[in-house]
């Protein structure tokens, strides 16, 4: 017998220009695909709202400023919209949420979410983990990390990110193909090489690139340069090239145009940015760090770099550049691993597998004394 439909309330401060909030986003979709019924709460002037408001999501802003009025105005959410489950997604709205649950004023299931590698107090991390029912980590190196900072491991459950394949197949129009195309510039006999993400550690592959043989264009996309990245990239050797791409809601065009994506991230939960890279069949090259362990095996799936080395980033893309049976296998073998294992339909059952236990739980806990 089919259960009954939650209502579920997915919250988050950040909803900006990142992994997270396409992560979200797709999750939202999914669930109210299978028959829940979703709002999301953020900014209003965020991405996620406009992209769920497209979406035909029910949204709700929310004003993030002051926890306590935040908390205030969650609660009459909660109790107004008769939430089931809310799942939090961001440091702000978990410290809201914890801050009501000390005060007794929230009854509905508490999921909270962790995206990135913990970079929380202990202190805190304890106490959000005990106001929780349940926290999802989206890889095992997500909580093995948690769990080494005093999160009560009983509550955590692994959900890995996934990502809506239909989303990604849809092939950009010709004219979203030619602007992508602008923005590298003239390319030339160079290999095109994408970071597809915010600041992280872009600096480490300027590095290594005067260590590379092979003509390469380094496509940054989704940052401006700042005065360390722009004078890495005016000291580069005249063969390759550097190109500083602000973000873009559909960065989808520029995977085309990449021969290889790379991600120098060292606080990665589960990379959106990997996922849609392998899923579209382009060989990656990733820090040995955080949740990219969890999808990028070395050598099969992908390389895995020290993350800070430049000399072993430099190793590391003249070896895909330079050998295409290498590239080609890994890429085909990523490919398969998240058209089998990482899509968003898999990571929305599993999901509200978590917000069910986190029901029942919340159903079981004891009354506060007084």
């Amino acid at each position: 017998m089919r259960e009954t439909p939650l209502t579920v309330f997915q919250l988050t401060f950040q909803g900006d220009g990142a992994g997270s909030t396409q992560s979200i986003l797709n999750l939202s979709e999914e669930l109210a695909r299978r028959g829940h019924r979703v709002l999301v709460g953020c900014r209003a002037e965020s991405l996620l709202f406009r992209t769920a408001s497209a979406a035909r999501l029910e949204t709700v802003p929310l004003d993030f400023s002051r926890i306590g009025s935040l908390g205030r105005a969650l609660a009459s959410v909660l109790s107004r919209e008769r939430v089931d489950v809310v799942n939090s997604h961001a440091t702000r709205d978990r410290r809201a949420l914890t801050w009501l649950r000390v005060r007794a004023r929230l009854p509905q299931a508490f999921v909270a979410t962790r995206r990135t590698m913990p970079l929380t107090s202990p202190l805190e991390l304890r106490l959000v983990g005990l106001a929780a029912d349940r926290t999802v980590a989206v890889s095992s190196a997500v909580a093995r990390a948690l769990a080494h900072r005093w999160h009560p491991v009983a509550r955590l459950r692994v959900v890995p990110n996934g990502i809506d394949l239909s989303r990604v197949d849809d092939e950009p129009g010709e004219a979203e193909v030619a602007a992508a195309r602008a923005s590298l510039g003239e390319i030339g006999a160079r290999r095109v090489v994408a970071v597809i993400a915010r600041r992280k550690d872009q600096d480490v592959l300027l590095a290594a690139l005067p260590s590379v043989e092979t003509p390469v264009l380094l496509a940054c996309v989704g940052i401006e340069a700042d005065v360390t990245l722009q004078a890495l990239s005016r000291a580069l050797p005249e063969r390759h090239r550097a190109v500083f791409i602000p973000f873009s809601p559909r960065p989808l065009a520029h995977y085309r145009l990449a021969s290889v994506v790379a991600l120098p991230s060292r606080i990665e939960g589960l990379s959106q940015t990997l996922l849609e890279a392998m899923a579209l069949g382009l060989p990656v090259v990733a820090s040995d760090a955080g949740g990219n362990t969890d999808l990028v095996t070395d050598d099969r799936t992908g390389l895995l770099v020290s993350p800070l080395d430049p000399a072993a980033w430099a190793h590391a893309l003249t070896r895909l550049l330079a050998e295409p049976g290498l590239a080609a296998r890994i890429a085909a073998a990523g490919r398969t691993l998240v058209r089998r294992d990482f899509t968003i339909a898999r990571t929305a059952e599993r999901t509200e597998a978590v917000y069910r236990e986190a029901q029942q739980r919340r159903l079981h806990a004891p009354p506060r004394p007084g």
